[in-house]
Formats: structure tokens, sequence, C-alpha cells
């Protein structure tokens, strides 16, 4: 199937490692040109060194509102336009919430939720004044269903997923798709105290139906499909990718 991704311009953040890394080579594959964003300078341009041109690298610290406001502008003045958004950055504070700093909340919901609505708002208006464009939400199966110990978290991508369906519904007039991922458990560099243990990689697959834990790769088809668009009459979805782990008893 063609994805008429040639020559779109799309912007994943989170990109310099794990499922980000994955989605802007995946799209770059495809003949898009990605604009990978993230902190971490040197990791970016190994990305990029492999996107056989088609991927640019900026830094952007999400922290940072001034940083993330000046991201879509550096997208439209590097290409002129922007068909495609992959909000994928986020962070993941674990602990017990009886003890839990309210700085620690903030930072999580300024990362994994005001962040990608600034992106989204800049982004969407621009595709709104091209005719059309496709944003898509990187929750967490833990946004679908509570998980101890990571209460910001689950928060705050419960939150992009209701954010997804709101946005979808208010833009749909407007050809602007907006969809959600929650992926499960793949095997990142955030994954690493669990893979790097026996005992607690045991435990993880346990819980799991497929029986292991996913590779990045197994999300770039429907990412790829997703900013496409050919998907062009999906919009408010969010799509779980967890080997069935979320769908169990």
């Amino acid at each position: 199937m063609d994805l008429r991704l040639t020559d779109t311009v799309v912007l994943v953040t989170g990109a310099s490692r794990g499922l980000g890394a994955a989605m802007a080579l995946a799209l770059a594959a495809e003949g898009a040109y990605v604009v990978a964003a993230a902190r971490s300078k040197d990791s970016l341009a190994e990305v990029a060194a492999q996107g056989g041109g088609r991927i640019s690298a900026v830094e952007v610290d999400l922290r940072d509102e001034d940083s993330v406001r000046a991201l879509v502008p550096e997208v439209l003045a590097r290409h002129g336009r922007i068909d495609g958004l992959v909000n994928n950055a986020g962070i993941a504070p674990a602990g017990k919430f009886a003890t839990q700093d309210p700085e620690i909340w903030k930072d999580a919901l300024t990362v994994n939720v005001i962040a990608p609505m600034l992106l989204a708002q800049a982004a969407g208006v621009r595709m709104i004044e091209q005719g059309g464009g496709r944003i898509v939400n990187v929750a967490s199966t833990t946004g679908l269903r509570g998980k101890p110990f990571l209460v910001p978290y689950s928060t705050s991508k419960g939150a992009v997923v209701r954010f997804t369906e709101a946005l979808a519904a208010e833009w749909a007039g407007k050809n602007v798709q907006v969809n959600c991922i929650a992926p499960g458990a793949f095997v990142t560099d955030a994954q690493k105290a669990v893979t790097d243990s026996p005992e607690l990689h045991a435990k993880r697959i346990a819980k799991i139906p497929a029986g292991r834990m996913a590779d990045p790769s197994e999300l770039v088809p429907l990412t790829c499909l997703l900013v496409s668009p050919v998907s062009a009459f999906t919009t408010g979805a969010t799509f779980v990718v967890d080997g069935g782990e979320s769908g169990k008893l």
C-alpha cells in the first residue's frame, strides 16, 4: 500500500531513542521529511545520520514553554509546511503517592500534557491553513487503567487520551485527524531495569498474553498509517498495542 507520505513533513518528539527514534526512521523510510526533536543532541545526530538525508534534528526542552513554542516555527522555517505531528516524548516519575512532591506532578503534566497541547495547537492551526494534517499522541496503557507508584504518569496519560478525543471532535470537519496510540511493554531504555533483571523480566512478561515484550519496530506500521492521508476517516481513536495485556480479565 502506498501511504502517500513521500515529501510530507512530520515532527516527532522524543525522537532521540526508543519508540520515537523508531518512528522517525520509519517515517523517513516511507519518504517523509522528519524533524526529530529531543533534548539529547548527540543521540539526535545519530538518528538523523541513519535517515538517508530525510531526518533533521532540533533540540527541545519540553519543560521550557519558550523552547516548545519555538519548535513548530522551526519546522516551518526548514520545510515551509507541517503535515504530521507525533507527540511521543514523555516522562514517567515513579514513587509513593503519599509522599510525592507537587513539583513532580507539575513536571509530569508539563511534559506529558501541556507540551503536546502547545505543539498540537501550533501545528494544527497551520494544518488547517494548508487544508489538513494528522496528529498522533502517544499515551500508554497506564493511561487507560491506573498503575500504582506511577500515579502522575497514569493521570497525565489518561489526560492525553481525553485530549485526543476532544480535539479530534473539534477538528474533524477541518480535515485534521487526531488519534492516540497506547503502547504496553516495549523493549526500550525506559524499561532497562526490567529487561536487565531476569526476575523482573519474567514477572513482566507473565502479565502479557503474547508472552513477550515488543520491539519498537512493532509500533511503527501503525504510526505511519495514522500519519498518512490514507487514514483520513480515522480520528478520535486510541489504538492499544500491548500484546493483549489490557484486554484480559
